[in-house]
């Protein structure tokens, strides 16, 4: 993936994080995935009352990206205001897994630190519809 395409993802997060609903953490994340015909799918997060009912960044981009037919997706950005580079929760991780397989994940803060991996290398063994 070219340096131009990487750095509109990392853009795209950051402007989602700045639409993130989370009135009671005060965590904003943004996350943006892009699909392999180079189209670029946002997400924030977005808390409820009811904690149960709240979403991940990540969750929300590839939702939106799979209800607006994207095709298959192969990079996702994530960008929160932390010193240490955030990684996405156990719930997105099987959801990136199932949607994005062994993709490249990048992670950045506001302050320009970023570290690019796998998805594999952060959700090892992972269960899929191998195992149906």
């Amino acid at each position: 993936m070219g340096a131009g395409t990487i750095e509109a993802l990392i853009q795209a997060a950051r402007t989602a994080r700045e639409r993130a609903q989370a009135g009671f953490s005060k965590f904003k994340v943004g996350a943006a995935v892009v699909d392999e015909d180079g189209r670029i799918y946002t997400g924030c997060n977005i808390e409820s009352a009811s904690y149960g009912l709240t979403i991940c960044a990540e969750r929300v981009a590839v939702f939106k990206a799979i209800s607006e037919g994207a095709s298959p997706l192969v990079c996702m950005a994530i960008v929160a205001d932390t010193a240490q580079l955030t990684p996405p929760c156990g719930a997105c991780r099987q959801i990136l897994w199932e949607f994005l397989g062994d993709s490249e994940l990048i992670l950045t803060n506001l302050a320009g630190a970023t570290e690019r991996l796998r998805i594999g290398e952060i959700f090892p063994r992972p269960f899929d519809s191998s195992f149906l």
